[in-house]
């Protein structure tokens, strides 16, 4: 089975930049779709880029243009690079990947939730 494993959070101040991985193992399968999700305190989750292994990529409005979703198949491993990091992006950032699900779907309003997750790794940014 697909597990994922994040790393790469941590406390910025706004304008800074982090780079967020997700450690995939178990990916035999094409046809997956891998997203990154974020909760924060107060808040539902929401899905802020999604990546399909054939390389479409969609982004959540308050992210487009700051983050940039990656998936290295050498190396195993989705990232997220955020750029310009404000406040509002303080949160839980979870992976998840779900074989059924396209990267379209993934960021429509109402997406499935996908069947793999991570444990998540927080994002603190700071005024």
């Amino acid at each position: 089975q697909v597990q994922l494993v994040e790393s790469g959070g941590g406390s910025v101040q706004a304008g800074g930049s982090l780079n967020l991985s997700c450690a995939i193992s178990g990916y035999t399968e094409r046809g997956y779709c891998f997203i990154w999700f974020r909760q924060a305190p107060g808040k539902e989750r929401e899905a802020v880029a999604a990546m399909d292994d054939d390389g479409t990529r969609r982004y959540a409005d308050p992210v487009k243009g700051r983050f940039t979703v990656s998936l290295d198949n050498f190396a195993n491993t989705l990232y997220l690079q955020m750029n310009n990091l404000k406040p509002e992006d303080t949160a839980m950032y979870y992976c998840a990947a779900d074989r059924w699900m396209t990267a379209f779907q993934a960021l429509g309003p109402r997406p499935p939730r996908p069947k793999v997750w991570g444990q998540g790794t927080q994002v603190t940014v700071s005024s």
